[in-house]
């Protein structure tokens, strides 16, 4: 089965790539993977602010990702699998890439305007390393136009 890996965070261009890798494993019988990042707290001065940070940054970051999964379920019948994660964002893809060997393609969205994102510079730049290919959704595209692509 293909698995298609998404990033989902609050963007359009994150919905614009959940929508193709919905079509696309809708298309082959395939599955898609979401995750959520959470960002690390830097601030340490109290352990305990700390995890209440965190967690509600998780608490956002399992609403965010469970609304994603009920568009998906709605647009194709399917329920992804979710994943919330705490970490750098390229280091949390990179881990959940080398433990899921079966991922046929890591699909980001690029930002409509200025640069493309920090996930999809990083990816881009490194794509001749990754287990898979890169798909890259460009930010401007419609909900129609991804449709007609997919």
């Amino acid at each position: 089965m293909r698995i298609y890996l998404v990033i989902m965070d609050e963007t359009p261009e994150a919905s614009a790539a959940l929508r193709l890798a919905s079509h696309l494993a809708a298309g082959n019988g395939g599955a898609v993977h979401v995750i959520a990042l959470v960002p690390k707290q830097d601030f340490v001065a109290f352990g305990g602010v700390q995890a209440t940070m965190e967690e509600e940054a998780k608490s956002r970051a399992e609403v965010l990702v469970m609304a994603a999964a009920g568009n998906l379920l709605t647009q194709s019948g399917r329920m992804p699998v979710i994943s919330v994660r705490i970490g750098i964002g390229t280091q949390v893809v990179k881990t959940y890439l080398a433990e899921q060997p079966g991922i046929a393609a890591l699909v980001l969205g690029a930002a409509p305007e200025g640069p493309p994102g920090t996930l999809v510079t990083h990816f881009a730049e490194t794509a001749g390393d990754l287990p898979c290919p890169l798909i890259i959704v460009p930010g401007r595209l419609s909900d129609d136009e991804i449709d007609a692509i997919a």
